[in-house]
């Protein structure tokens, strides 16, 4: 795997340098906004994942994340952040971060975080293969009559209007959700089956990227993604019928 870390504080980048080498992994550092840019631009299909600090000379790290997905949608991406407000956290996500890690981290906290995007983004890949192949003829992967979800587009529907704007975590949010309609789903089991990693404590990374997902089913029809207190959340899209009728 080749990772670009893009990391204003060398001594973080140094001790990081010593974890990625006993993976065997190869890695490319930056220092500053810019230089994180043109060395991405250069050559945007060598990377396999990208580490992004928010503090950063030159561009900070939500331009710098906002131009690295104007460039690719899918390359993997991870901030790590000093700041610990919800309002950053979503912005980062809204940008196309898939993850972020909140400083100070441990190192060994974000290999697997690594490993774990890494592996989701492979298997993503594997299976959008085998989908072109196998369900040429199949629409939609799951329809309730008032919600559709086509896996191979990647696209979803709620009334007969397209929910827009979806990241890739967020349409993986929705379609594990949707697959079991009402099955209620904790945080927990959100981060192992959407994230692929064990619960390290950290539940906002799941509660920010709802919080988004919901604001863009509200622009299409009400809401299907219910919380249940104390529990979590679950895929619900008749309690609205219920009601009208």
């Amino acid at each position: 795997m080749k990772i670009l870390m893009i990391e204003d504080n060398k001594s973080v980048s140094e001790m990081m340098s010593m974890f990625f080498k006993k993976e065997g992994w190869d890695v490319v550092f930056s220092y500053d906004g810019n230089d994180a840019v043109e060395k991405f631009n250069k050559a945007p299909n060598s990377f396999d994942l990208i580490t992004l600090d928010l503090n950063l000379p030159g561009k900070d790290g939500m331009q710098v994340a906002q131009e690295i997905r104007e460039k690719s949608k899918t390359v993997p991406l991870i901030m790590l952040t000093a700041r610990d407000s919800e309002s950053d956290q979503v912005l980062g996500l809204e940008l196309g971060a898939d993850d972020y890690v909140t400083k100070p981290f441990s190192p060994i906290t974000l290999i697997a975080r690594i490993k774990a995007l890494h592996r989701r983004s492979q298997l993503a890949g594997e299976k959008n293969t085998t989908e072109k192949a196998t369900q040429a003829n199949k629409y939609f992967d799951i329809d309730t009559g008032r919600f559709q979800l086509n896996v191979k587009t990647r696209e979803a529907f709620l009334d007969g209007k397209p929910i827009e704007g979806l990241t890739p975590k967020e349409f993986d949010l929705l379609h594990t959700l949707a697959k079991n309609p009402k099955q209620v789903y904790s945080r927990e089991q959100l981060l192992q089956q959407v994230w692929d990693y064990e619960y390290f404590g950290d539940e906002r990374t799941v509660d920010a990227h709802i919080k988004k997902l919901r604001q863009k089913i509200e622009k299409s029809g009400p809401q299907i993604i219910q919380t249940v207190w104390g529990v979590g959340y679950k895929f619900d899209d008749t309690e609205q019928e219920q009601k009208e009728n």
